[in-house]
């Protein structure tokens, strides 16, 4: 497999939910080739990913990206937070996809409600709905 991707804390979930709707062309773009392209593979499962505290692979192309942080970091700091805890992660730790969904299918089912209460595409319910699906098959 190709290079490790850099996941902030909160992606782990984003990516486990993402059905092709993002910030913009480019942002949508990129995260499709990363999750369609990598961790939704056959071999996807093997991809590493190393946790950053900061800009990662997926936040490359995001309009609201400010260098290594973003136009709403306090919240973005908050989610990371949130979700570091849920996965047991911290940055500098690295897995690979299919540890992480070890770790997502381990978490309670409304696990949303709190971790990602910030998140303007909670109301969507796309994460939900993939962490239904990937605890159904465990």
């Amino acid at each position: 497999m190709a290079d490790r991707l850099t996941y902030r804390p909160h992606h782990f979930l984003c990516s486990l939910g993402f059905e092709g709707k993002g910030y913009s062309d480019l942002f949508t773009a990129n995260m499709t080739e990363i999750v369609e392209g990598r961790l939704r593979r056959a071999d996807g499962a093997a991809v590493e990913i190393e946790v950053v505290g900061a800009a990662d692979d997926i936040c490359g192309p995001c309009p609201s990206r400010r260098g290594s942080g973003c136009t709403a970091q306090a919240k973005i700091d908050r989610l990371d937070a949130a979700h570091a805890e849920a996965l047991d992660i911290t940055p500098g730790d690295v897995l690979t996809w299919g540890e992480a969904l070890e770790r997502m299918a381990a978490l309670p089912a409304d696990v949303h409600q709190t971790i990602c209460a910030e998140c303007q595409w909670l109301s969507a319910g796309m994460c939900a709905a993939a962490l239904a699906r990937l605890q159904d098959t465990e």
